[in-house]
């Protein structure tokens, strides 16, 4: 796939060619899915709000002025979606049966009981952490450390300067790393250990439910 083809379903999306859009939502479904999957941390989360982000962009399209990188402004409506859906339910949970909540794996071949506990209290204590971040440093630092965007692309996202963003970085690390010295765990750049979103990749997205979405629209 070309940057001509995508502007030239872009074009068309606009116009109100709806096939043309479906073709931009499986150009970018996995990707946004992945990212709703990360700010989440719920499988099932995860395809509702990419679903949403999908259904949001199909009614805005022919506002979208191009000034933004198409892709750049899905990620910030399905920030917003995530975030709203984080408020709604007011406590973090993850489901029992989510990637996100790794096994301890302790009889698999080749491995280290007492490391595998040792990562699980790393994780435990990171996703405890994590939670504790605001809404602003967590997203943030998910955007930049997790989804690796640069500082420029964030800072249209969130709405806000590339030095903001600077500086939700740092503090959202400091803050994890005093979080982790409180629970003694070592420095976070001291640890080859990852953020819960890092470890934790979410399988592809049911397809379904953006596809399902298009033919009601239709």
């Amino acid at each position: 796939m070309s940057t001509s083809d995508e502007r030239l379903w872009l074009d068309q999306a606009r116009s109100g060619d709806s096939a043309a859009f479906g073709k931009l939502v499986r150009l970018h479904q996995q990707r946004i899915h992945r990212l709703a999957f990360h700010l989440t941390g719920n499988q099932g989360e995860a395809d509702d709000v990419t679903q949403e982000t999908f259904l949001r962009a199909y009614r805005a399209i022919a506002r979208f002025d191009g000034r933004a990188d198409l892709f750049t402004w899905l990620y910030r409506i399905c920030v917003n979606v995530a975030l709203n859906m984080r408020r709604q339910r007011k406590r973090v949970t993850t489901d029992i049966d989510d990637p996100a909540s790794p096994e301890i794996a302790a009889d698999s071949t080749g491995s280290d009981p007492v490391q595998a506990v040792s990562d699980a209290q790393v994780y435990k204590a990171l996703k405890i952490a994590m939670d504790g971040l605001s809404e602003a440093l967590r997203t943030t630092l998910i955007l930049a450390c997790v989804e690796q965007q640069p500082y420029a692309d964030i800072a249209v996202v969130l709405g806000c300067s590339e030095g903001t963003i600077a500086w939700r970085v740092h503090e959202a690390r400091r803050r994890l790393r005093d979080a982790l010295d409180e629970q003694g765990i070592e420095a976070l750049e001291q640890t080859q250990a990852q953020t819960p979103a890092q470890q934790s990749q979410p399988p592809p997205p049911g397809g379904e439910k953006p596809g399902a979405a298009r033919g009601r629209r239709a």
